[in-house]
């Protein structure tokens, strides 16, 4: 029998958790999955229908409209929230499920969830 490859490397180790959180979460029309991606520089969320395989609207810290709402990469997430919030609400959106994307569910990845919860999304 095969041996199974254990992952190396931090990528690796997140893709893994990332399948395993996908398997209990997915995105409809009526209620689309919120995307969370972390870069060392940068924030970047997503609202995802997964019945279709479509991105419905997206947003980082580095659209129009993001106000950062404290100091530091946590402010620039929270205001990523809060901006992809506004989105969603002109786009008829008011429920999502939110997916963490492997993350651990703290700092940066917490702040964009408050922010869209600050903005009326209700996960």
């Amino acid at each position: 029998m095969r041996a199974v490859k254990s992952p190396s490397t931090r990528q690796e180790l997140r893709a893994r958790r990332h399948l395993r959180v996908r398997k209990k979460v997915a995105g409809t029309a009526e209620r689309p999955r919120l995307v969370v991606f972390r870069s060392l520089k940068h924030i970047y969320a997503q609202l995802v229908n997964d019945d279709q395989g479509v991105t419905l609207l997206g947003v980082s810290d580095g659209s129009e409209g993001v106000t950062v709402d404290g100091a530091g990469k946590i402010g620039r997430a929270k205001g990523v929230g809060a901006a992809l919030a506004a989105k969603a609400k002109a786009a008829g959106i008011t429920k999502v499920v939110f997916d963490r994307g492997g993350y651990r569910y703290h700092g940066r990845v917490k702040a964009v969830a408050d922010g869209a919860r600050a903005g009326g999304l209700e996960f």
